[in-house]
């Protein structure tokens, strides 16, 4: 991957890259700033098949993330994001963007509720909460619109202030893949997901999994493989013993106990 600036956003033939290094603020002073409305100009200008988005920063001002995000998601070309590092608070919301979500296996998000500061009498703080709970609702639509958990769920990831690897993210659906090398454009599939469609085919649909709150443990995932397996090879005609793919789940779940 080559060097890239904080802020830039640029075209090559029908794939355009947009790189956000800094913070999400209305009022760009440095370099790394990046501001919606700077942001949606550009973006106006593009005309291309596909946008990848890199992120690495720690976020900044809830409407000026919200902007971006919205202005992403209404861009006619797929949109890929990349955390590269930190994808922080309304950071978190833009990698929600993408059609694909890609971390490095080295990168984490972090998600919470939003805060502000306030003044006044008690009136004016017990309005300032309310509002604050109606803004953090936005963000919320963000994430539960890919996840693959429920609302209470995320809500208590929120209230925690939770950073999440990978791993997780990819299980519960903030990102669907991980690049482990210096070319993040060839990442591995999530292998939850990818287990999933394998096993349930057509009937996988992964925009509906938290309109029904469907939650599958890794027991039931591991049970399903399995069956899937012995189905194959008996198929196939081998015997059990040559099952290599069992043995080897049976490796990795041992080595994450």
């Amino acid at each position: 991957m080559k060097n890239k600036k904080y802020f830039e956003l640029t075209q090559t033939g029908g794939t355009a890259d947009l790189t956000i290094y800094g913070d999400i603020t209305s009022w760009p002073w440095l370099e790394s700033d990046v501001s919606a409305y700077n942001l949606s100009k550009q973006l106006g200008a593009i005309d291309a098949e596909s946008i990848n988005v890199h992120l690495n920063s720690y976020g900044g001002e809830v409407a000026e993330g919200l902007a971006i995000y919205n202005a992403l998601r209404q861009h006619p070309a797929k949109v890929t994001t990349y955390c590269d590092g930190f994808a922080c608070s309304i950071a978190s919301v833009i990698f929600m963007a993408g059609d694909e979500r890609i971390m490095a296996d080295a990168s984490l998000l972090m998600i919470h509720n939003p805060w502000t500061r306030a003044s006044g009498n008690a009136n004016d703080f017990k309005k300032q909460a309310e509002d604050l709970e109606v803004i953090g609702s936005a963000s919320a639509k963000a994430y539960l619109d890919k996840i693959s958990i429920g609302a209470d769920e995320l809500q208590e990831l929120l209230d925690n202030e939770t950073w999440i690897t990978s791993e997780d993210a990819c299980s519960m659906g903030f990102a669907t893949g991980v690049y482990a090398d210096e070319d993040p454009d060839a990442p591995s599939q999530c292998v939850r997901k990818q287990v999933m469609e394998k096993l349930l085919g057509d009937t996988f649909v992964p925009e509906r999994v938290a309109e029904f709150n469907l939650k599958i443990s890794d027991e039931e995932i591991e049970s399903m493989v399995a069956k899937t397996i012995d189905r194959l090879y008996k198929d196939c005609g081998q015997p059990k013993e040559e099952n290599r793919l069992k043995k080897l789940f049976g490796a990795k779940a041992q080595e994450e106990e």
